[in-house]
């Protein structure tokens, strides 16, 4: 499962994801109206800062999947693993005085690939994250894995750091479909590390893709039927959409239409219900009481420091919301750190862009957010969303609930035509 560091402006670079977020895959645009959102700058005031996460980015691959684009880079060679993380580690320190006295409720290692790395570097790491800030005893920490590059003692070396949740990238479980894909690993490796890290893991995630070339329904229910005979207690389902940037988009396979991938996420989501699992975020399932909450803070409008390459965060203060960026390329990057200069960009959300950003992110949540979490967690008065409240309930796209901020089935399907409506100014009529 990609975790992603979602909201507007600083996409891409180390994004997703997660366990990556996609767009929804809206095909029938509804009509817009004029910009509803907030017109002018009200100044902020945070009462209390919300959850911290750490995400870090770990950019390397064995090779550069044909659909991807993420900050990632195929390895040339032995990866720099002990200076990329001493690295993190600096880059931590630096950051030290914007998260002094908060405790980090989540961490997640996200790429690339980190399962490319050893063991001892993970633990190395983690301890040094430990050593320096205070986590929670019971933090969630994600680590994204490869079938490709499974071993049965790496992954128990991983859990033995202190890695509590493992996020495979299976994809699928048909041989034919993963050489199309341009995956490092076949089906029978898809297989050997789902069972091993189900085994190995207390928490556990496949993501798979569906909409792929020449696949149809039955093609996607296989491939969740697979997944459904291992206990894992969480799926990411991930339309394949083809990015700018990417060999797809330069070479673009046959995939299937808007409506055959219709057809199939819908399929896709009546077996994952029948097998217990709620769909509790566009592209992510989970049986109860398993979400992912390191990406649950993501849509709840949590803060998040991003450490390593590309690498996005956000941090709040009692009177601002900042957004950071870290250099794309990893050399780059740590020539960076070693300057004392990690962060490459930094900017403060404007008063009148947090109410779009706070809805980008929360109603992507199928059970939406209490309407309360918006002034907590931008310190803007609820007043400033309800023109675009008021016009989005008139269109169906959102529940008249004052308790909630709630997409209708409707708004689900429109989703991107929901969250334009709360755009600043007139920004959702271009």
């Amino acid at each position: 499962m990609r975790s992603i560091q979602p909201a507007g402006p600083s996409q891409g670079g180390a994004s997703p994801p997660p366990e990556r977020a996609q767009p929804a895959n809206h095909t029938h645009p509804l009509p817009r109206g004029g910009g509803r959102g907030e017109g002018s700058s009200p100044a902020l005031r945070l009462a209390t800062l919300p959850p911290l996460a750490i995400y870090l980015h770990i950019p390397w691959c064995l090779k550069k999947c044909p659909y991807c684009d993420f900050n990632s880079h195929a390895l040339a060679g032995p990866a720099p693993e002990n200076e990329y993380v001493a690295a993190l580690l600096a880059d931590l320190e630096f950051a030290l005085p914007a998260i002094w006295g908060r405790r980090v409720v989540s961490i997640f290692l996200g790429g690339g690939t980190p399962s490319l790395f050893r063991p001892e570097s993970i633990d190395h790491l983690l301890a040094g994250i430990r050593a320096r800030v205070a986590v929670l005893p019971d933090a969630e920490i994600t680590l994204e894995a490869n079938p490709g590059t499974f071993e049965a003692e790496r992954f128990r070396g991983f859990r033995d750091a202190g890695v509590t949740r493992l996020s495979l990238g299976i994809q699928s479980f048909d041989s034919a479909q993963l050489a199309a894909l341009g995956r490092v690993h076949d089906a029978p490796q898809a297989h050997a590390a789902a069972a091993a890290a189900v085994a190995i893991f207390p928490e556990t995630n496949f993501d798979l893709m569906f909409a792929l070339p020449g696949q149809d329904a039955a093609g996607a229910l296989h491939d969740l039927r697979q997944a459904l005979r291992y206990p894992v207690q969480h799926l990411s389902f991930y339309h394949l959409s083809i990015e700018p940037n990417t060999y797809f988009a330069r070479h673009p396979p046959r995939v299937p239409d808007a409506d055959a991938a219709a057809e199939i996420e819908e399929a896709v989501r009546a077996g994952l219900a029948a097998a217990g699992f709620e769909h509790y975020e566009v592209s992510a399932h989970a049986r109860p009481g398993h979400a992912c909450r390191h990406n649950l803070n993501y849509w709840r409008f949590g803060d998040y420091l991003g450490l390593g390459a590309g690498a996005h965060g956000k941090l709040s203060f009692p009177d601002r919301v900042l957004r950071q960026t870290r250099a794309r390329n990893p050399r780059d990057y740590l020539a960076a750190v070693a300057a004392g200069r990690p962060v490459e960009s930094e900017r403060a959300v404007a008063p009148k862009e947090l109410g779009f950003e706070f809805m980008l992110n929360a109603l992507r949540l199928k059970e939406g957010v209490p309407s309360a979490l918006f002034s907590e967690r931008t310190g803007l008065s609820p007043a400033v969303l309800q023109p675009a409240l008021h016009e989005a309930q008139a269109r169906g796209l959102l529940e008249p609930d004052s308790r909630r901020l709630l997409a209708t089935p409707l708004g689900q399907r429109f989703l991107d035509d929901l969250v334009a409506l709360f755009l600043p100014g007139d920004a959702s009529a271009a």
